[in-house]
């Protein structure tokens, strides 16, 4: 029997998912797949959002796989190529990239290919990491208009207080007037901004976290947004522990029982995908009832309270997040943030496709 860990992805609830954004704005949509779509499996997920109108990654040969799986919408590299030796292959799948520094207009100048290239100049308006900054930005693009490469040309920016109360407005006014002038289509909008900033939402949105069923506010849960989890991690009980009073539980004996308990040991840990740095609270459901995670995740287990769960023993199921349970939530328990969760999900966790239900 292969250990009881798996990962059961809903490609329905991504269907649903891509309908909220879409409810949400007109722009025409950039599934943000990178990172093997969040953990969700690149080509999974491309499949199941295939109604957009784009798809943005990082790597080169991600996009060629979505290209030989018969993807034809417009594929973006999000920190567009890295070498001359990419260029090729990017023109030969027609793939759009971000250009984001002067070295990468020096690459297009030893390339031969004329009007083959679609180009989305990057513009930090205030995040100060990729991009060209707003006393550059119009060298860069004058550049890029007057370059033979160059197909077409899309401006954009990445916002670094969507999800939060101090919010897009100066990013926003400071991207609006520089590119004002310009008759072009402009990417803004991430997750964040394509739910609370429809001021931002253009020509282009790129979802990424929402399309996963999570959401992108500290405050407001997926529930409320009108989203489903697209990932469940699921495991099973390996082994119960009867605990005395003062008895410790695992690694460095950070739990000690204050009264007499049963604890159960999941086949789940750090190896899995799951924090280490997830302290004792942390929820957890057992047979579909809340619980807590207690004492240290170990490599490849932890221990939960099964004083809520008294029928609970060997072999009772365990969700760690997903259908029931938030991954955003787990995520706030544990000091992180729902994106590293989803996206440190192991290679050795098999996935369960669940049948579409939508």
């Amino acid at each position: 029997m292969p250990r009881p860990i798996h990962a059961r992805i809903d490609s329905s609830a991504l269907k649903h998912n891509l309908q909220v954004a879409r409810s949400t704005s007109n722009a025409r949509i950039m599934a943000v797949i990178k990172a093997d779509a969040y953990g969700h499996g690149l080509l999974r997920a491309a499949e199941a959002l295939k109604a957009v109108d784009g798809f943005a990654l990082l790597d080169v040969c991600d996009a060629v796989r979505l290209r030989n799986a018969g993807f034809r919408q417009t594929i973006l590299l999000l920190e567009g190529f890295f070498t001359t030796d990419d260029l090729p292959l990017v023109a030969e799948h027609k793939i759009d990239c971000v250009i984001h520094n002067q070295e990468q207009i020096s690459m297009l100048d030893d390339y031969s290919h004329h009007g083959s290239l679609g180009v989305w100049l990057k513009i930090t308006s205030g995040m100060n990491r990729l991009g060209f900054t707003p006393d550059k930005a119009l060298t860069a693009l004058e550049k890029l208009q007057a370059h033979p490469a160059v197909r077409d040309i899309t401006l954009m920016t990445h916002f670094s207080h969507a999800d939060e109360r101090t919010g897009i407005a100066t990013q926003l006014d400071a991207f609006t007037t520089l590119t004002a002038p310009y008759h072009m289509a402009r990417s803004l909008a991430n997750s964040a901004a394509l739910l609370r900033h429809p001021e931002s939402h253009a020509e282009w949105v790129r979802p990424g976290i929402m399309l996963y069923g999570a959401s992108p506010f500290a405050e407001i849960s997926a529930e409320q947004l009108g989203l489903r989890p697209v990932m469940t991690l699921e495991s099973r009980i390996l082994a119960v522990q009867e605990l005395r009073i003062g008895d410790c539980v695992g690694y460095g004996g950070l739990f000690i029982a204050e009264t007499p308990m049963r604890v159960g040991v999941v086949a789940c840990g750090y190896a899995d995908g799951y924090p280490r740095h997830a302290s004792t609270g942390t929820p957890v459901l057992v047979e579909g009832h809340r619980t807590r995670v207690l004492g240290r995740v170990s490599m490849d287990m932890l221990t939960v309270d099964l004083s809520a769960v008294p029928t609970a023993n060997v072999g009772s199921s365990v969700t760690l997040w997903g259908k029931g349970l938030p991954v955003e939530e787990v995520a706030h328990a544990s000091g992180t943030i729902s994106y590293e969760l989803l996206c440190a999900l192991s290679a050795r966790v098999p996935i369960i496709a669940s049948p579409e239900t939508a």
